[in-house]
């Protein structure tokens, strides 16, 4: 079955840097756009960056020029690096595998893991 496990969250301070990662299972990897969202108390869960299978990357407006995302395909691996990082980036970091423009049912989530910024 479909696995995504991320690790790497954890407490730090502002102007602090933290690379998520998450290792996926049980589907083809380089077919899927691979995403990761994030969602604080209280709000929706939002997406903070997206990867396509071909390595072109987007970002919401937020995180540009202080987050990266990035792949590869060899180790079925995709990661957030998080740099200068705020109170307000606050949040539990969801790894997500969406290929639903061939299906409607090819989106996966993992089980996310936080990210707390405090002093």
């Amino acid at each position: 079955q479909v696995q995504l496990v991320e690790s790497g969250g954890g407490l730090v301070q502002p102007g602090g840097s933290l690379r998520l990662s998450c290792v996926a299972s049980g589907y083809i990897f380089r077919l899927y756009t691979m995403g990761w969202y994030r969602q604080a108390p209280g709000k929706q869960r939002e997406l903070v960056a997206t990867i396509t299978s071909d390595g072109n990357t987007s970002y919401v407006d937020s995180v540009k020029g202080q987050f990266a995302i990035s792949r590869d395909n060899a180790k079925n691996m995709v990661y957030l690096q998080m740099n200068n990082l705020k109170p307000e980036d606050t949040a539990v970091y969801y790894c997500n595998a969406d290929r639903t423009w061939y299906s409607p049912n090819l989106n996966f989530w993992g089980q996310g893991t936080q990210v707390t910024v405090s002093s």
